[in-house]
């Protein structure tokens, strides 16, 4: 039985006519492996998804190797993909040391990454919320006036795994907090993959209402639960223009023992090619591309898209 390469397009109603896919799987995806990706295999998948399409690349991480041993090799990283044209590589950065680092190699755009509870900030951060926003305060103020892209994201937006359901009031104050402080967008975290539909609606209506717009707004969910198309489509219904995803499906959170991985890359645009909703992305390239970076890593992708356009007979 042959599979199709792509699949019927049928425009749905009231979606947007074109999504931006912040791919995160360098950086995300790769953060939590046993065993080390060497830095010229990561150039090289950086690279793979550029020329799949992707516009936007998270790269890697400017947090200490202590902390995030797999992302140690930022400095060796970065200069590699400086001569990538038309492709945005974000790197994450935790604090003001992690700026400098970003900055000395060239990085046009950071993000920060806060939490919505204080169990999980504790553990991610060893600070209070209050304590992290206090330190990315510099951060975004110093990247802002050096006129860099400021993304931050907030994790554990529908539920903690120390504190079950997070109120969506609770979300929303610290999601204000962190756009005034001056971060251009905002990612809300679905950390370990709780969120239903519903939930997510019902906080990007929340924060409208706050006046938060929508186009300051990215969705980033797990898929625990088998949930994160199923929000990615009410996130669009909503209005949003802006979703994570990860290449193969790689990836979850080192500090959220129940994060299983992100919404895998080729699965949005499966979706999103039958939605017939512009990404500028090539399915085929993609798929090939998590292909090989499956057999660098020594498993199969958890993607079921890739499966099914990858299986041989």
């Amino acid at each position: 039985m042959s599979v199709p390469g792509l699949p019927m397009s049928v425009p749905g109603a009231g979606l947007p006519a074109r999504v931006r896919i912040h791919e995160v799987g360098a950086r995300d995806g790769l953060q939590n492996e046993k065993s080390a990706v060497p830095t010229e295999v990561k150039a090289e998948f950086v690279r793979r998804l550029a020329d799949a399409g992707l516009t936007t690349v998270e790269a890697t991480s400017f947090v200490h190797p202590k902390w995030v041993p797999q992302l140690a090799d930022a400095e060796q990283l970065f200069p590699q993909l400086a001569d990538l044209k038309g492709v945005h590589l974000p790197v994450l950065v935790p604090n003001e040391r992690g700026l400098d680092r970003a900055r000395e190699l060239g990085a046009t755009r950071i993000a920060v990454f806060g939490s919505a509870t204080e169990t999980f900030a504790q553990r991610n951060l060893n600070r209070t919320v209050a304590e992290s926003l206090a330190m990315f305060e510099p951060v975004v103020a110093r990247a802002r006036a050096e006129r860099m892209h400021v993304r931050g994201y907030l994790s554990m937006c529908f539920g903690d795994p120390w504190e079950g359901p997070v109120p969506v009031h609770q979300v929303v104050r610290v999601a204000k907090a962190l756009l005034d402080l001056g971060c251009d967008e905002l990612s809300l975290g679905d950390t370990i993959g709780v969120a239903t539909p519903g939930h997510v609606q019902a906080l990007l209506a929340q924060l409208n209402e706050e006046g938060v717009g929508t186009d300051r707004i990215g969705v980033h969910f797990h898929d625990t639960y088998g949930q994160a198309l199923s929000n990615t489509l009410a996130a669009l219904q909503h209005g949003v223009t802006t979703v994570d995803a990860s290449a193969g499906g790689l990836g979850g959170c080192p500090y959220a023992k129940s994060a299983t991985g992100n919404l895998a890359t080729e699965d949005l645009v499966w979706m999103l090619d039958g939605l017939g909703i512009e990404t500028g992305v090539d399915l085929g390239k993609l798929t090939a591309t998590s292909v090989w970076m499956a057999e660098q890593l020594g498993r199969p992708s958890p993607s079921r898209t890739v499966r099914a356009l990858s299986h041989k007979e």
